[in-house]
């Protein structure tokens, strides 16, 4: 399989083959982790899949949106997926992405996640994972390179969780409950009205939903009201507008919401995530004329 990095456009049977290539190399490498570049062009969607390495699926630009059975995952620029050896998972990519991969083996080493979760990629993790790709990919790795790929194992344990999953309770009616909220999200659906749709006390409700999502219902909502507030945002919807559209009362409301889930106002964060991507563009540019230079 070439190293190069990938863009993935064409028709749905040209990028299903390029896909199902990729995977049975994946399934062929050895060594304990492969770093693997690709381009995504905006709305493509990567069908269910799994695999037999664990993926940390880091977003340099654009927004993707992470689906399994057990709920939906949100990860935007600077931010990372963390997705367990043989989790069935599909993929979708809001704006163009430009996505960075690393493969790793269950075994790599002790303390990697046991679980899915969106991770916050710090300056370290990022240079790391920048650097990986340009590695030999495939094999065992020695020297210099085997520095990089054992720092970069070793960092992962270490990302901060950010709270952008939001999983889904296993009972269907808790989880149709859900579903109707994510497609209209509101800061006002209450404990006592959700309880009363399926027929249960508060006391059982809460005490199911936690247990089933690992989440309180304010929580989960908060979650899911950022879940369909980031892509918007980014897009460069006012932030009044998107706020208002959501149910909140008011914008700062809304910014605080923001703020506590985020660690910064709608402003800053999506501010910091465009210098970011045209750093990254900027250093993909300068590559890109290096490699047709020589």
């Amino acid at each position: 399989m070439p190293h190069g990095r990938e863009i993935f456009r064409g028709d749905a049977a040209e990028l299903g083959r390029l896909h199902e290539s990729r995977w049975q190399w994946l399934e062929q490498a050895v060594g304990p982790a492969v770093a693997l570049p690709t381009e995504y062009p905006d709305g493509y969607h990567v069908p269910r899949h799994r695999h037999s390495r664990s993926q940390l699926l880091h977003a340099l630009v654009g927004v993707v949106l992470v689906t399994t059975k057990h709920g939906r995952w949100m990860v935007p620029p600077d931010h990372a997926m963390w997705i367990p050896a043989g989790i069935e998972h599909s993929v979708e990519m809001l704006g163009d992405v430009s996505m960075r991969s690393v493969y790793v083996m269950p075994d790599a080493i002790a303390g990697l996640p046991e679980g899915l979760r969106v991770v916050g990629i710090t300056e370290l993790m990022h240079s790391l994972i920048v650097e990986s790709e340009k590695l030999p990919q495939g094999g065992e790795l020695e020297g210099r390179a085997g520095l990089i790929m054992g720092l970069l194992l070793h960092e992962i344990p270490n990302l901060p969780e950010r709270p952008l999953g939001l999983p889904f309770p296993s009972d269907p009616k808790l989880a149709a409950l859900c579903r109707r909220f994510v497609a209209a999200p509101s800061p006002h659906a209450t404990i006592d009205e959700w309880a009363g749709a399926v027929g249960m006390s508060r006391r059982s409700f809460t005490r199911a939903f936690h247990r089933q999502t690992g989440l309180s219902l304010s929580t989960w909502r908060q979650q899911a009201c950022l879940f369909a507030a980031l892509p918007r945002l980014a897009d460069g919807e006012p932030i009044t507008r998107v706020a208002l559209d959501l149910g909140y009362d008011s914008v700062p409301a809304f910014i605080t919401m923001f703020k506590r889930m985020l660690g910064a106002s709608p402003r800053g964060y999506m501010r910091g995530a465009r210098d970011a991507g045209e750093g990254i563009k900027r250093l993909t540019g300068s590559a890109q004329a290096s490699s047709a230079a020589v």
